[in-house]
Order: structure tokens, then sequence, then C-alpha cells
């Protein structure tokens, strides 16, 4: 990271008492990675023995209390939860009288910005939503990873700068969403990550069956050339049998999903629909040849004939 991206000292957190609710695999390692920066971990919270063996393992010497206690005894709070409890969170906090005016509350979820912390500042916190763009597996490689990782940041204006601070301080690039965008944004990373472990799973399981003793061996050298070419070149860098036009390819691909992995049909098909799309749209795949492709992706997952989408 260049000096030029650094913040100025006087923009930069005082050292901060840091606290953790919720110590699922993301509250450890951000907090981990602040006392790397200088902050001091005091205390976090968690219930599961998978979070308590995490905690352990990043925090060590951090002792475990309840929630309310966590706020009593950190400056900055991280609330790592699930986004399905993170507003009934903020409520009951707020309703037990446990946050603290000029408190930094900070949330993690890609989802919301600072607004379903609006709770918290009625009571005087300072709200900060900094999402890392980023899986998480529990262990310390991830304090490794958020090297250079970027954060959705969403704060208020005043706060902006403390925001990227913390995020730079982390190891990490952050990058401004606007409120009302987050559900976009988050919706984004969804589709590329999250199924994108869903495709490589459902394709390492075909390969097995297909008789290939290292499917991951195979696969690794394909998709991570697959992967630097779209970040490079986007569109252009679709190859293969829906881009090239070959209907007779693709429905034989169909038929052996048919018979040997049924459940993987409809998404086989939905993606190849959005390929030939995006293939037509930028002139690799050509009109001649996609009317006989896009008669084969018309059919339904039961064979019959559908609607081509």
């Amino acid at each position: 990271m260049s000096t030029s991206q650094l913040p100025d000292p006087k923009d930069r957190p005082a050292r901060l008492t840091v606290g953790v609710v919720g110590a699922g695999r993301v509250g450890p390692a951000l907090a981990a990675s602040l006392q790397l920066a200088g902050h001091r971990p005091v205390a976090v919270s968690g219930v599961s023995d998978a979070s308590r063996r995490r905690a352990a393992q990043l925090l060590p010497d951090v002792p475990l209390v309840p929630p309310a206690e966590v706020l009593e005894r950190a400056d900055l709070v991280l609330l790592t939860v699930p986004d399905d409890t993170l507003p009934g969170l903020v409520e009951g906090l707020v309703e037990t009288g446990s946050v603290r005016p000029g408190q930094l509350l900070v949330h993690t979820s890609g989802r919301y910005g600072t607004k379903v912390l609006d709770p918290a500042l009625r009571a005087g916190a300072l709200p900060l939503a900094l999402h890392p763009a980023m899986t998480f597996t529990g262990t310390p490689v991830d304090v490794q990873r958020l090297a250079g990782c970027s954060f959705g940041v969403t704060a208020p204006d005043q706060l902006r700068l403390a925001a990227e601070a913390l995020v730079i301080e982390m190891g990490g690039e952050p990058e401004w969403i606007a409120e009302e965008r987050r559900p976009l944004y988050h919706a984004a990373l969804a589709l590329g990550a999250n199924h994108l472990v869903t495709l490589v799973a459902q394709s390492m399981e075909l390969l097995r069956q297909a008789g290939v003793e290292a499917p991951d061996r195979m696969l690794g050298p394909l998709l991570g050339a697959a992967l630097d070419n779209a970040l490079r070149s986007g569109d252009a860098a679709l190859t293969g049998p829906v881009a090239r036009g070959d209907a007779g390819t693709v429905a034989a691909h169909v038929t052996e999903l048919r018979k040997h992995a049924p459940q993987t049909v409809a998404g086989y098909l939905a993606m190849a629909r959005a390929t030939a799309d995006r293939a037509l749209a930028h002139g690799l795949l050509k009109p001649e040849l996609a009317e006989d492709l896009l008669g084969v992706l018309a059919n339904g997952t039961d064979g019959t004939k559908g609607d081509a989408g």
C-alpha cells in the first residue's frame, strides 16, 4: 500500500478499545486485524462452542462476556451478526441502555447501510457500516486475506474519514457505497461469490461421476485462468459451446445432466441463457447460430418446450 493511500494522522482514529458482539467468522478476524494496528480488543460475546473456539484462537486472553458488557468495556464495537439478526440486536442494546454517547458502533452487514443503526444514533452512538468483500474461514488466515480486501463503506459525512481510516488500518481498501445502493451492492457480491461456490462444487461432483480422481486439481488452473480473464476483459473472456453457438454440444450436455444430475439442469440452463444473451450482445455469438442454440435452451427442465426468456 502506498503512503499516498494512508490517511492524514489527524484523521486516524485514536487507539481504541475494541469489542465484538457475535464471534462468528468475521468479528474475531477484524478485531485481530485492528489489534495489529494498535487497537486493543477487550471483550467478545459468543454463544456456540464454535464461536468460543474462534474467539480463543484469534483473540486469546480476551474475555467472553454478554453483549451488554462488551458495549460497557469498548469504545469501538463490532456488531458481526447475521443480517436478519442485526435490527433486533441494535434495538435491544438501545432499549437496555447499553449504548453510550460517542461510542463507535460498526456493523459488517453487506445488506445494510447506517440506517439500521438509527436507534443507536439517537442514543448518541457514532454509526459505521464496514463490509469486507471477502469470504471468511474463521481461522487466522482471514487476517492475512484482509490485506488489499475491498470494504463497502457507508457512514455519515462527518465520520467518513474515520471509517475509511479504520478500513485502511485493517489492510483494506475503502469503497464508498451510498445507503440506497447497499442491497444492490450486496446482491452483486452474492451473485459472484456465493453462486461461484455452488457452481464449483457441482462441477467437482460431475467430474467425479465422470471418473476424474482429482477434480480440484483439474479445475484449479482452468477456473483460475477464467477468473483472471473475466476480471481483465469482462464479456470478451466468454468461451465455450454457448458463446460459440454449438447447439449440438449444449443439447448433449443437457441430456447427460438430466440422466446423471437432474438437480443441476435448471442452473445449467439459466446460466447458459444468460451467457447466450451476453455473447449475443457483445458480438461473440453469431446471430445465425443463435436460433438453434436458443431452441435447445428453450426446453424446460422436464424436457418440454418452455419460455426462452
